[in-house]
């Protein structure tokens, strides 16, 4: 009986999603510590990383921004408002949207932790070379584009 495809170990070891993952993956394990030490998860350090960029944002830009799901946006933004790192508040023009901000403390927080992730990027960076780097993000880029045209 021949084999299907999908059971061809070449279907995962060339497979994009799976080298996508696996790349993600190798790149986390070095932001990793850093966020365990720092009590922060990774989708919370995309949320406050947005955040430090700019300087409030609609919820549903923020989770499209972060690749964050809205309903998991809300339980993270509940438990940085806890932490007194992000400040929710109704968009006076639009009762039903959300606006998230930093507060000063998130502030705070960020000027101590980014530096941190500087560093671990930067790492990287010389490991792998700006210009590599630069040319996989607008190959990726381009890949988004390409698929997002055909939804």
């Amino acid at each position: 009986m021949r084999r299907k495809r999908w059971s061809d170990p070449k279907w995962t070891t060339r497979s994009l999603p799976i080298a996508l993952l696996r790349t993600r993956e190798l790149l986390m394990q070095h932001f990793r510590p850093m966020l365990l030490a720092n009590d922060v998860t990774e989708q919370q350090w995309r949320v406050l990383r947005i955040l430090f960029d700019i300087e409030s944002i609609d919820a549903g830009e923020l989770a499209a921004r972060a690749c964050i799901l809205a309903p998991s946006l809300s339980r993270i933004s509940k438990a940085l408002e806890t932490r007194g790192l992000i400040k929710v508040s109704r968009d006076p023009f639009d009762g039903r949207r959300s606006i998230l901000c930093l507060t000063t403390e998130g502030i705070a927080f960020m000027n101590l932790v980014a530096p941190q992730s500087a560093q671990i990027y930067a790492n990287i960076e010389a490991k792998v070379g700006r210009e590599r780097i630069d040319t996989l993000i607008d190959e990726l880029e381009g890949l988004i584009a390409e698929m997002a045209a055909d939804e």
